[in-house]
């Protein structure tokens, strides 16, 4: 499955460990995952060159062309809100992880869609995990 993988850019990369856990998860899976890269240390820098349109454009086709989305949305970000309320409207399953404890938006946790599960995570392992168990359930359905 093509899945869009979502995560904190400029508002912070302190769960990166976690970004890659699971784009490794992902790929090793079989998937295709057109944003790991994104995970990746240093993306910060690479990202950071390229217009803010040729972004929009790029991502916003990865989008159109995914089965899904999951985003980690332990760090704020407006880009991340984006692309989920994006992928929602395309009427894409989304799944936003997230870690025990930490607060997340009210317009995430509250948001009734039926396409969107939102799951918190202790370990990376239980991140892979619950990413493994939502692949499965929309796999079903499609």
């Amino acid at each position: 499955m093509n899945i869009y993988f979502a995560c904190s850019i400029t508002g912070g990369r302190a769960y990166q460990f976690i970004y890659q856990s699971i784009t490794h998860a992902l790929i090793v899976d079989g998937h295709e995952v057109p944003t790991a890269h994104l995970a990746e240390t240093g993306v910060e820098v690479e990202e950071k060159v390229i217009e803010p349109g040729v972004v929009y454009t790029r991502d916003v086709a990865w989008m159109r062309a995914a089965g899904a989305l999951i985003a980690e949305v332990s760090v704020p970000s407006h880009g991340v809100g984006y692309e989920i309320g994006y992928a929602l409207g395309l009427d894409k399953p989304v799944l936003c992880l997230h870690e025990q404890g930490r607060p997340v938006s009210k317009m995430i946790t509250g948001n009734p869609h039926p396409n969107l599960q939102v799951s918190a995570y202790r370990t990376a392992a239980q991140a892979v995990e619950l990413v493994h168990e939502f692949i499965t359930g929309i796999s079903q359905t499609l």
